[in-house]
Parts: structure tokens; C-alpha cells; sequence
């Protein structure tokens, strides 16, 4: 019986033990999320309603290479609504940096996919916020596993990266006349650009490389905006952005970029230059 009884309390310790354990706050970054904070800080902690038909964000969700890891945001608003997209927000929650970018859609270009290439630096939350002519904003989420993606060493050296700094390359997907019913094309702008992180390493000194990175980018068809992007360290070297719009039968497009440095980046291009 003294034996039993032992073992019974013995048991009851042990069960004690673990639903005490179940009940402590998980430790650790995985047990972490950055999120409320996050609403708080970049959105003045307005209220997030579901944007499922709102907005979608597709990435891999175990990335290959952590340093360019692709996403694409689609605009899913009805083309019925009432309302439009004013601006988009990317925020990868466990990067040291999280809002990656912003992007605000030009009111008459009706912008419905814009892709990039991000780094993720660790297994992440990210988080797309489209915020409406209404004036509310609309979030979905996904996940992605990577890591190392802003400490990674960059693919140029520096010679290499400054021979080609602040050079644009504009790519269209049709020409004119191929474009959808409605005059939607898909363009793309590519920008020669370390986009130096500052977490990256010198491999020769073995000090930190500063942050150096394009801040902003603004697109327009001949004199109408058609999307512009405030940019962070997490967007990766050589911003590569891919989009689709409509066109309103402009001969040009232009684009302008500025870095952190105060450098600005002028180029333009026919409409009708071929793909």
C-alpha cells in the first residue's frame, strides 16, 4: 500500500509538473511574435480587417536561396467595387528591418500584381496590408522558412556593383496591341544597386559594409503615376520589380530612383521598344 500510494503521488507531481509547463509562455524566437508590435509601430495600431478578397501574397514557403526570395502581391479587388487600392505595405515580421517595402498605386493605372525579391532573415510571418480608398486597412499573412538573408554576402563585388550603379533596364511583356482586353501590360524595371544591407561583411576586413540601399522608386507613363516604391534594407540587390497595369496609350515610360546615399537615377523609355 506505502508503495502505491507513493506512486501515485508520484504521478500526480509529474502531471502537475507538465500542465504548469503547458501553461508558461513559450521562450525563445520561435515562441515570439512581433506582430501587435508591429501594428503599433508602422500602423498607428489601426484595425486589421481580413483581406482574403482583398489582396493576396504568394511566396515559397521554404525559400532556395534566402537573399532573393520571391513575392508577389495580387490586387483582388473586384473591379466592380467602389473602392480602390491606394497603397500596399510588405512586412516580413522577424527581419531586423520589418517593413520591407511600400507601395503606392497610381489612381489611374490599376496596378493588380507587383513582384520583387525580398531577404529573410529568419523563419517568418509576412505580412501584406493593402489600405483602401475607404481609408481601412485589409491583411493577409504567409509563411515563409528562411534564414541568413540579410547578412548574406552580396553576389558582385564592389567594383563590379559600382560599374553598374544606379543603371535601369525597363522590360515589357507585350507589345502594343498584344495587351489584354482592358489594355493591361506587365512591365518590369530592374535597377543595378548593391542594396548593401548593413549586416553584411567586408570578407577581406571583416568589417560591417554600411547600409546603402535605393529608398524609393517612382514609375510613371508618360506624366501619370503608375506605382512607387519606398524600399528598405530587406528588398535584395539589384531591385528587380515586376508589374501589371493599364495602359492609357502613353509613348514613354520613365522612372526614377533615389538612394540612401542622395543619389538619384533618372532613365526612360518608348512604350513601343518591343519586349
Amino acid at each position: 500500500m506505502p508503495g502505491r500510494r507513493l506512486l501515485s503521488l508520484a504521478i500526480l507531481v509529474l502531471l502537475s509538473g507538465m500542465l504548469g509547463a503547458a501553461q508558461l509562455p513559450t521562450a525563445g524566437a520561435e515562441g515570439y511574435d512581433p506582430w501587435p508590435g508591429l501594428v503599433q509601430d508602422i500602423f498607428n495600431n489601426r484595425p486589421m480587417n481580413d483581406g482574403s478578397d482583398i489582396i493576396g501574397i504568394e511566396m515559397p514557403y521554404r525559400a532556395e536561396d534566402a537573399a532573393i526570395v520571391p513575392v508577389t502581391l495580387h490586387n483582388k479587388l473586384a473591379s466592380t467595387d467602389s473602392r480602390h487600392v491606394v497603397r500596399i505595405t510588405l512586412v516580413i515580421d522577424q527581419n531586423p528591418a520589418p517593413m520591407a517595402a511600400k507601395f503606392e498605386l497610381g489612381p489611374d493605372a490599376r496596378v493588380s500584381e507587383i513582384s520583387t525579391r525580398v531577404r529573410v532573415n529568419n523563419y517568418t510571418d509576412v505580412h501584406a496590408v493593402a489600405e483602401l480608398s475607404d481609408g481601412k486597412l485589409y491583411m493577409v499573412k504567409t509563411f515563409v522558412k528562411a534564414s541568413g538573408g540579410c547578412s548574406a554576402p552580396a553576389a558582385k563585388d564592389a567594383d563590379e556593383a559600382s560599374n553598374h550603379l544606379g543603371q535601369m533596364k525597363y522590360r515589357q511583356f507585350a507589345r502594343p496591341g498584344q495587351e489584354g482586353a482592358d489594355g493591361t501590360r506587365e512591365a518590369q524595371i530592374m535597377i543595378g544597386h548593391p542594396n548593401n544591407s548593413g549586416l553584411q561583411m567586408d570578407q577581406v576586413t571583416q568589417l560591417y559594409i554600411p547600409a546603402f540601399f535605393i529608398d524609393q522608386l517612382k514609375l510613371w507613363q508618360d506624366d501619370s503615376p503608375v506605382l512607387s516604391m519606398e524600399g528598405g534594407i530587406s528588398i535584395s540587390e539589384d531591385p528587380n520589380l515586376r508589374f501589371t497595369y493599364v495602359s492609357n496609350g502613353a509613348k514613354t515610360f520613365r522612372a526614377e530612383a533615389k538612394d540612401t546615399a542622395g543619389h538619384v537615377y533618372r532613365d526612360e523609355w518608348k512604350v513601343d521598344a518591343g519586349i
